[in-house]
């Protein structure tokens, strides 16, 4: 089929997907497509390698990840400069959302003062404004009126350009969708390696399913999907994680899938923390495994990977030998610069990132950002655990792309720039001062003022956990009537 003609008819799906999706996608403001934006280019490519698109060269990359294009710096700072107009417009208790989430505030604090102890302070504050960015993004969705409806609305629409889009780069524009290493090829699609299209297929392909065994058997206020568009658009996110060759990505999607089936089942619905416990009691007991028998070299090798990682795990090592200042590291996004990336690119061919986000955090932030890292999830999780009992459903959701997004770094990392990743990670663990109030409870007869004081936040806890059950055990005694009958 000539390239122009596959070019036209992916036209016509995109365009069919958007017009069959326009229903229920209404009901979220226009400022959404600013994160949109955002994790385009994140998901996809820079500005500046749009309008260079197959003309950058390995060497060029490089010199462009420790300079900075001035295209991509504008249209960045364009974004935030628009987000937090948003933000100003909107009625929102600044002093309740940095209670709430003040371990993100100051782990961006002390990135801010680590800034003076890097080797290059320019460079380092320019990169830590591009990942405060992210915080400017996920405000902008939490601080919707229906927030996670927000957020199905911009997953659904990237996966609706990301994901046909890939598949025509693959199929029809091999100088574009392909790349090689030594003398193989490597599947991108409309990203930059096939790392970050396993990562698209996992952010879409965890929306998608949610969609299909929690959203859907459930009947929550969120709308369902048209069936036309799974018919479209799972069997293009099964093949392009075949054609990426993704393991991490994989390996995540598998998890994923394992904790939206188990937690559609009815006893788990009806106590609907179960869920929660149960995952997190199955990952200690994995660790346990791990410690006991080294259960990670048997799964590693089942997913068509070396035990080392593919040289991973050496160059860890040297890496951790590198470290001068094991408390502060070198400075927020300082280590790869310089003769630190040189040598390391010589010897491991590595030049951006530890492919390990808690060593990535280790390596710039020291044992003060692992600290910080682990108290975001610590903090997150709780909020995650007292949401299961507001809407299950999306605590679920929240709950799965907080941990993969965990798993997914241990392989790669995320934890900075312009990451869909690392904005999955902080809308998984953050909380706007709305957003104890879902419309879910507000329909049932649950609203509740904006006052977020403990007493009334638990009363709508336990009104609402007693909905979720109730509405468990009726959908539960339907399904045996309709056995006996």
């Amino acid at each position: 089929m000539p390239p122009q003609l596959a070019t036209l008819i992916f036209i016509f799906i995109i365009a069919y997907l958007f017009r069959v999706d326009f229903r229920t996608s209404r009901g979220s403001s226009k400022a959404v497509w600013i994160p949109i934006i955002w994790m385009f280019f994140g998901e996809s490519r820079f500005p500046s390698q749009w309008l260079n698109i197959g003309a950058a060269d390995a060497p060029n990359r490089l010199a462009q990840s420790i300079e900075g294009s001035p295209t991509d710096a504008v249209v960045f700072f364009i974004l935030i400069v628009a987000g937090v107009l948003i933000l100003r417009r909107r009625r929102i208790n600044w002093s309740s959302l940095f209670t709430q989430n003040i371990w993100i505030w100051l782990f961006f604090l002390f990135a801010a003062v680590s800034i003076f102890w890097s080797d290059y302070p320019f460079i380092s504050l320019k990169r830590l404004i591009k990942s405060f960015g992210n915080i400017i993004m996920v405000l902008v969705v939490l601080t919707e009126k229906r927030p996670y409806k927000a957020l199905g609305v911009i997953l659904k629409y990237l996966t609706f350009l990301l994901i046909p889009l890939s598949v025509l780069f693959i199929k029809f524009y091999p100088d574009l969708g392909r790349e090689y290493h030594m003398g193989n090829p490597m599947f991108s699609g409309i990203s930059t390696s096939k790392n970050i299209l396993g990562q698209t297929c996992l952010l879409s392909g965890v929306y998608f399913t949610w969609n299909l065994l929690i959203n859907r058997k459930n009947g929550i206020a969120l709308e369902q999907l048209h069936y036309s568009i799974y018919l479209v658009i799972l069997p293009m996110i099964t093949w392009l994680f075949y054609m990426s060759r993704s393991a991490t990505s994989t390996a995540c999607m598998g998890i994923a899938v394992c904790i939206f089936f188990i937690g559609s089942q009815s006893v788990m619905i009806r106590q609907p923390t179960r869920t929660f416990y149960f995952t997190l009691s199955g990952i200690v007991i994995l660790g346990f495994l791990e410690l006991l028998f080294g259960i990670s070299a048997a799964i590693i090798t089942m997913l068509g990977r070396s035990p080392d990682l593919t040289t991973r795990v050496p160059m860890w090592a040297d890496l951790l030998a590198m470290v001068d200042n094991p408390i502060i590291g070198f400075g927020y996004e300082s280590f790869w610069l310089g003769a630190r990336q040189e040598f390391i690119g010589n010897k491991w061919n590595v030049t951006m990132q530890a492919h390990n986000g808690y060593l990535e955090m280790y390596l710039n932030m020291g044992l003060v950002g692992v600290f910080f890292l682990v108290s975001w999830v610590l903090s997150g999780l709780t909020k995650i655990r007292r949401y299961f009992l507001i809407d299950y459903p999306v605590a679920l959701l929240r709950f799965c792309f907080v941990l993969i997004v965990l798993i997914y770094n241990w392989t790669e990392a995320t934890f900075y720039g312009v990451n869909p990743m690392w904005m999955i990670l902080f809308l998984g663990i953050m909380d706007a001062p709305n957003e104890y109030l879902p419309n879910k409870i507000q329909a049932q007869g649950l609203s509740m003022s904006r006052a977020q004081s403990r007493k009334d936040i638990s009363l709508v806890e336990r009104k609402n956990s007693s909905i979720v059950r109730e509405q468990s055990r009726l959908q539960y005694n339907c399904s045996k009537t309709k056995r006996v009958t």
